[in-house]
């Protein structure tokens, strides 16, 4: 690893790591028997391993995507496909491994449970190791359990959902991750319950060269409403590690749901997810994404508006410094009439980082009436930066309204200058113009979220200018 990669990966905060601590650890690379060894380890029903080895197949036969950001890097042959640690999926935080316990203190997860959470979950290698959610949302019927747990404990409702919203099919990683999936959550939010206050997982990836696989599936009933926010990070290594997440989420008639992100991996890990909801009618469903961390991200959260009044929202911001690629964007389809969709992205890129908008707007044949807007801003900060737009807008539909702006502009000299005349230095006042640049994202989060998006882009900012 060069001097100038280990010098970012020693800047990171979250960058520590814990001695290795497994039950069990499958061997290097991907085969029918690591997938039979994940089924069987979980105790899993007949038809999941059906699934699995169907999706390992699906996963074989397409190819590696040649589009978005180089992969050539990541061999895939070199990731352990799952790692279960001790003391998996504990209901008490007094249960959790001390080593373990200790990671997620540092990172502040008890405490945020304690302040303003509905309910918290923290994955950890492949496993869930933690999930609780309070008594006052269980007596209204809401579900936050792991993935693994609704499996168990709910097999019809899981089932009946169960990829329907991203099947292996989708995409290459989708596949993969249908393969070898482990961990994640399962939410139910029954009908007309609106939980005010977020739920929270994160996610801590440990050991190197690992991979992790979590499947989020997120089912909000007619009339209901929550906030779900996913945090995570990883040990800075000289070896890659891998993440490829899916998230399906199912939003019924009239529910509001709302997914957001703080991304913050290290940077030796390729985050490549698939994020999808289905919008049924008069719902509205938000992703609110914030992408800071990894070597190379391909994310793009999507909502499919299946039935009239269905509205989708996607809010990103990402930043890309050297040595990394953030190809993050989002999708829009319509598929019904009098549906509406926003796009707004937000990339800042720095140093030789470089930041990619790509996104897919598309209304089909009888999608009347149907809106759709998207906004997309760059912000380079010096010289070596670089940004792309790949903008995909299809329209079927005569009787629709399509809007798409896109800037890129640089710090301006003189903003700065009289911001420094204000008795700012450099660097704030650039940290200064950043942040009013991310605002319209930053707004959108819980307050403490909003306080950790912006602390977290200043530590990025540090030496940026000057």
């Amino acid at each position: 690893m060069s001097e100038e990669i280990a010098s970012i990966n020693n800047a990171y905060e979250f960058g520590w790591s814990n001695p290795e601590r497994y039950s069990v650890k499958a061997p290097k690379g991907l085969s029918r028997e690591v997938v039979e060894m994940i089924s069987r380890t979980k105790n899993e029903p007949e038809w999941m391993l059906e699934f699995r080895l169907k999706a390992l197949d699906i996963y074989y036969s397409k190819p590696m995507p040649t589009w978005g950001a180089d992969l050539s890097g990541l061999d895939l042959d070199e990731i352990y496909y799952y790692i279960k640690p001790e003391g998996v999926n504990a209901r008490s935080w007094d249960d959790v491994p001390d080593d373990v316990k200790q990671t997620f203190e540092r990172l502040g997860i008890p405490e945020a449970e304690r302040a303003a959470l509905a309910g918290v979950g923290a994955q950890y290698e492949s496993e869930m190791v933690y999930h609780n959610l309070k008594e006052e949302w269980e007596k209204l019927g809401v579900l936050f359990l792991s993935i693994e747990d609704g499996l168990k404990e709910h097999p019809e409702m899981f089932r009946e959902y169960f990829a329907t919203v991203i099947p292996p099919e989708d995409n290459k990683f989708a596949a993969l991750n249908s393969a070898v999936w482990s961990g994640g959550s399962f939410v139910y939010i029954p009908k007309g319950v609106k939980v005010d206050i977020p739920l929270q997982t994160y996610f801590r990836i440990n050991a190197e060269s690992a991979g992790q696989f979590e499947r989020t599936l997120i089912i909000c009933e007619e009339g209901s409403q929550a906030h779900y926010i996913e945090g995570c990070t990883a040990p800075s290594y000289s070896r890659d590690s891998f993440h490829s997440g899916v998230i399906e989420i199912v939003v019924r008639p009239g529910a509001r749901f709302r997914y957001s992100t703080i991304q913050n991996w290290s940077h030796n890990v390729y985050n490549l997810v698939t994020q999808r909801a289905s919008v049924y009618k008069d719902g509205v469903m938000e992703w609110v994404d914030g992408n800071l961390g990894s070597k190379v991200t391909m994310k793009y959260p999507a909502c499919y508006l299946l039935e009239e009044g269905a509205r989708g929202e996607v809010l990103s911001i990402a930043m890309a410094g050297r040595g990394q690629h953030q190809d993050a964007g989002a999708k829009i389809v319509h598929f019904a009439p009098n549906t509406s969709g926003t796009i707004i992205s937000k990339s800042i890129s720095k140093d030789s980082g470089r930041s990619s908008y790509r996104g897919l707007v598309k209304i089909y044949e009888g999608a009347h009436g149907s809106k759709s807007n998207v906004e997309c801003d760059a912000l380079l900060l010096d010289d070596e930066a670089r940004t792309d737009t790949y903008p995909y807008i299809e329209i079927q539909e005569k009787d629709a309204s399509v809007g798409h702006e896109a800037t890129v502009s640089k710090i301006n000299d003189d903003q700065i200058l009289y911001l420094q005349s204000r008795g700012l230095s450099e660097d704030e006042a650039a940290g200064l113009i950043v942040r009013g640049f991310i605002e319209p994202v930053a707004k959108e989060l819980p307050l403490e979220y909003a306080v950790e998006l912006n602390r977290l882009i200043e530590l990025e900012m540090e030496g940026s200018v000057g």
